[in-house]
C-alpha cells in the first residue's frame, strides 16, 4: 500500500492503535494531521497536531487541508459494570465519547473528503461486543452500536463520492485496556478466550485499518469488519 501524498487526519492519534496507525501511514508517504488531548511521542516531523478535547461542545478540527483523503476517529472507552451500577451519566459520557464525536468529527471532515474526489474514506471503530452479546458491556455496546448505524447510514447517503466503514476488533493490549490485562493471569485468561489463543495488537487492528484507507478497499464501503481472532463466530 502507498499513501504517497495523500492527507489523513487521525482524531486520538497519541497512543495504542491510532498511533499504530499513524505510524503505518507515516511510513507509506501520507501527510498526517493529528488531534488528540496528548501530544503523540512518535510522529514524524512534519506532521500537525493540535490539542483537542473530544468530549468539549464545539470542539474544532484547525488546519486541516482543503482536500482529506482518508479521516480515522480513534477515541473510545471501556467501562465495563453490572447494568443496574451504570449511571446516566456513565451512559452519556460512553456516547458523547464514542458515538457524538465521531458525528462531529464527520461533519467537520466530510466536505473535505468529498473535496479529494473518488476513493476518499472515513474509518471508525467499534467493538466485538456490538454483535456478541457480553455481560457488563451495556454501554459501550450501546454506544459502539450507535456508531455501526451511522457508518451504514452514512456509506448509502455518501455513496459514490465517500466510502466509510468500521473495525470491530477485540480485547486489544492498548493503554485503555491496561486494567483488564494488568498481570499475567489476566493476559492468559483473555488470550485463552480467543479461538487463536492470543491478544490483538495495535499493530493487528492498524494494518486491516489501512487497508480499509487503501485504493486497495475502493469497492468496500458500509462495512463493520471484525478483527477479533474469531472470538465473535467461532467457538474452540
Amino acid at each position: 500500500m502507498s499513501f504517497s501524498g495523500k492527507n489523513f487526519a487521525i482524531v486520538g492519534a497519541s497512543s495504542g492503535i491510532g498511533a499504530e496507525i499513524a505510524r503505518l501511514l507515516s511510513e507509506q508517504g501520507a501527510n498526517l494531521f493529528t488531534y488528540s488531548r496528548r501530544q503523540p511521542t512518535h510522529l514524524p516531523p512534519m506532521a500537525h497536531w493540535e490539542a483537542v478535547d473530544i468530549t468539549e461542545e464545539n470542539f474544532q478540527l484547525h488546519g486541516l487541508p482543503d482536500a482529506l483523503h482518508g479521516v480515522v476517529y480513534c477515541p473510545g472507552s471501556i467501562n465495563l459494570k453490572p447494568f443496574g451500577r451504570i449511571s446516566t451519566a456513565d451512559f452519556r459520557k460512553e456516547l458523547e465519547i464514542n458515538a457524538v464525536g465521531a458525528f462531529r468529527v464527520l461533519q467537520q471532515t466530510f466536505p473535505r473528503l468529498k473535496a479529494a474526489g473518488p476513493g476518499s474514506s472515513a474509518l471508525l471503530f467499534s467493538t466485538v461486543a456490538v454483535q456478541t452479546g457480553m455481560p457488563f458491556h451495556g454501554s459501550i455496546a450501546a454506544a459502539k452500536g450507535a456508531v455501526e448505524g451511522l457508518v451504514r447510514a452514512l456509506a448509502a447517503e455518501w455513496a459514490p463520492s465517500v466510502r466509510i466503514n468500521a473495525i470491530a476488533p477485540t480485547l486489544t493490549d492498548t493503554p485503555l485496556a491496561a486494567s483488564l490485562l494488568s498481570n499475567d493471569e489476566k493476559r492468559q485468561n483473555a488470550a485463552q478466550r480467543h479461538p487463536l489463543r492470543r491478544i490483538a495488537t495495535p499493530a493487528d487492528i492498524a494494518q486491516t485499518a489501512c487497508f480499509l484507507l487503501s485504493d486497495a478497499a475502493q469497492f468496500i464501503t458500509g462495512q463493520i469488519w471484525a478483527v477479533d481472532g474469531g472470538f465473535g463466530c467461532l467457538k474452540t
